[in-house]
């Protein structure tokens, strides 16, 4: 019998793939546990159209990343900190306010876990903060830090 797999089989074969299997153990195992489908000209069909809709939809959210990208690289939020002895900085410029700041000033909302600090703003002036919009999408966003 042949069997489209629907997930990832060990010792059998990925997902996607049509693969022959004995009548028993695509009744008794694959079939019963959701593991995959007969492989019939509709489950074919069907198969296909859902790989290519999820295609279209990854290349969409690619070009919206590229997009938003593009946008931010012109752009700047400012936050203030209070200075302590020696006009040292009082304090730290976490992801979670940046993001906040994101929505406010320019009514963005990005995500903090996209924003990649290795750690946090500690220093006044003009700092670059990537942004990981997609897998392959690294935008940049201007952090202006000053003093309260």
């Amino acid at each position: 019998m042949q069997v489209v797999l629907l997930e990832d089989v060990k010792a059998l074969g990925k997902k996607g793939q049509v693969v022959n299997v004995n009548d028993g153990y695509a009744r008794n195992f694959i079939l019963k546990k959701n593991l995959g489908v007969e492989a019939t000209a509709k489950n074919l069909n069907d198969l296909k159209l859902q790989k290519a809709n999820a295609e279209k939809l990854a290349a969409e959210q690619l070009a919206a990343a590229k997009e938003l990208a593009q946008k931010l690289e012109g752009l700047s939020i400012t936050l203030t900190m209070k200075a302590g002895e020696g006009g040292r900085a009082f304090g730290s410029v976490s992801s979670k306010e940046i993001a906040a700041a994101a929505k406010d000033q320019l009514g963005l909302d990005i995500d903090k876990k996209k924003l990649v600090l290795p750690d946090a703003i500690k220093t006044f002036g003009n700092h670059e903060v990537p942004v990981k919009l997609h897998k392959d999408v690294t935008g940049k966003l201007t952090v202006k830090v000053t003093e309260a």
